[in-house]
Parts: structure tokens; C-alpha cells; sequence
């Protein structure tokens, strides 16, 4: 596409994002993923973990399979930094409502349902502070992952999207240089329990009710935060900490400091995920990429 089209660029606990305006769906069509990349490259084009486009669930067929427009008006249509679709942003979507609120595109003061394909997710926005009600996790049992010659045991937790939650054993450390390492390739894992890939976060217990994560996700790399990660991270170390996979209890609230901010994650009775954190958008401008 050789004529300039805008963008915005935003993130939320810095993991960040290219956001597209694209309301009728008329501008970029199926989004082509060799122009995500260029937009998300960091010396070549924008910079960022992945592209959001904001599209009418209406404009869009695709979106229609997910949400029902009647539901959602807004639709996220969000990609991974490598061009590759991805159900589910938790980072992405409470930019998403940032943006939305932004450009006078929802009513301020009111729950915003937005669309993606992991379905409709609300999100409540109190100035600063933004909530989306991430909806049921599944606890899916245990796999493992491994670092070069570290292995470690892990739990598989779907938040709309794939999680292998790896605790590491006592004394290890999230540090750069740490066990863990740079992260510098993916981790391995079993490819037959995720066939499409899957987020790996690597999580030090620092107090109860609080850990900290670094995470490696799909088409992207390791990013400085993941929200849909946290989510999952705050389920198994809730489980691990004697409550049922999804089972009545007590409210359980965590804590999840991450390399780019902190989230807080409640697990709630009624077997709801709750994130919450910051999100801004920072810049804006058009592109020819």
C-alpha cells in the first residue's frame, strides 16, 4: 500500500502495540503479515509486540464468527509482532478501550464489550485504572518446558489462549542472567499438547499473594508484559496454593509484577478472571508501510 494510512501507537504495562483505525474495514482488508511485521519492526518500521486493529464487528466477516455485533460493536482484531493471528491480548485490550474512549468511540462511565476470538470481554475503565473481566480460565492439568538443558514441570492454563506456567525452583532467580536466560529462542515444549504454539511464563514466588513473571510469548518473542499471561499465572499459583481449578472458594487476588509494570489478577468465587492495570496511548501519525 503505497498511500499513508494512520496509526497510534500505545501499551499497557509496556508491552506494546500498533493500533490500526479501521472502522468499516475498508482501509487493510485481511491484514497481510508481512506488513504486520514492517510495522512492528523496531529499526525499520514502528515498533511493537503486536498490531491492533479497531474495526466494526459489523465491517468485519471474520469478527462475526466471534462476537455478535448486537453485543460488541468493536471488534480487536490483534496479530502477533510476526504477522501470525492470536486469539487473545489482555495488554492489547485494555489499550484497545483506551483508545476507544480516547476518540469519543463509547460512552465514558460505561462497561465497554469488545470482541476478539477468544469472544466478548468487558472492560471498566476508573482513570488510571482499567479492569476486563477476562472471563472462565481452564486449568488444563500439567506439561513441562525447558531452557537449553533446565527442565521444569508446568501448568497448562487456557485463558482464551495457550499458557505453560513454569515455577521455578526455589533459589533460582528471574534475572536477566539467571537460569532462565535471555530468552533469546523459545523455549521447548511438548508440541502435541500445543499444536499452535504456546506462552511460557517463568514465575518466582516473592510473598503471598505475590509473584513476579517473565514471559516468552508466541509470534513475538519475549515482551515485557502479557496480560493473558498474568491471568494464568495468577490461576495456577492459586491452585498450587490449595484452591480447586474451578472450584467455589474465597476470592483469590494476586499480585504479578512483571519486567514492564505490575497487574493485579483476582480469581473471583464465581470462577471469573479479573486483570487490572494501566494502559496508554502515546503517539499517533500516518504511515506508507
Amino acid at each position: 500500500m503505497s498511500e499513508g494510512y494512520p496509526f497510534l501507537k500505545g501499551h499497557g504495562t509496556e508491552n506494546d502495540f500498533v493500533l490500526l483505525p479501521d472502522h468499516d474495514g475498508t482501509v487493510h482488508g485481511d491484514l497481510d503479515p508481512a506488513r504486520v511485521a514492517r510495522l512492528c519492526d523496531r529499526r525499520a518500521g514502528i515498533g511493537g509486540d503486536g498490531v491492533l486493529r479497531v474495526v466494526r464487528t459489523e465491517a468485519y466477516a471474520a469478527a462475526r464468527e466471534h462476537a455478535d455485533p448486537a453485543e460488541a460493536e468493536w471488534f480487536m482484531d490483534y496479530r502477533n509482532s510476526d504477522g501470525s493471528l492470536s486469539e487473545m491480548c489482555g495488554n492489547g485490550v485494555r489499550v484497545f478501550a483506551r483508545h476507544l474512549l480516547e476518540e469519543g468511540l463509547v460512552e465514558p462511565g460505561r462497561p465497554i464489550p469488545v470482541g476478539t476470538r477468544a469472544g466478548v470481554k468487558v472492560i471498566e475503565v476508573d482513570g488510571d485504572r482499567i479492569t476486563v473481566d477476562m472471563g472462565r480460565p481452564q486449568v488444563l492439568g500439567t506439561t513441562e518446558v525447558a531452557v537449553g538443558s533446565a527442565r521444569w514441570a508446568a501448568a497448562h492454563v487456557d485463558m482464551g489462549n495457550p499458557h505453560a506456567v513454569a515455577f521455578l525452583d526455589e533459589g533460582q532467580s528471574l534475572a536477566v542472567d539467571g537460569p532462565v536466560g535471555p530468552l533469546a529462542s523459545e523455549p521447548d515444549f511438548d508440541r502435541s499438547v500445543y499444536p499452535h504454539g504456546v506462552n511460557v511464563e517463568f514465575v518466582e514466588r516473592r510473598g503471598a499473594g505475590h509473584v513476579a513473571m517473565r514471559v516468552h510469548e508466541r509470534g513475538s518473542g519475549e515482551t515485557r508484559s502479557c496480560g493473558t499471561g498474568a491471568c494464568a499465572v495468577a490461576v495456577a499459583a492459586a491452585v498450587a496454593d490449595g484452591r480447586a481449578a474451578g472450584g467455589p472458594g474465597a476470592d483469590a487476588t494476586y499480585r504479578v509484577d512483571l519486567p514492564g509494570g505490575t497487574l493485579e489478577i483476582t480469581w473471583t468465587a464465581d470462577d471469573r478472571v479479573l486483570m487490572s492495570g494501566p494502559a496508554v496511548v502515546v503517539a499517533r501519525g500516518t504511515t506508507a508501510l
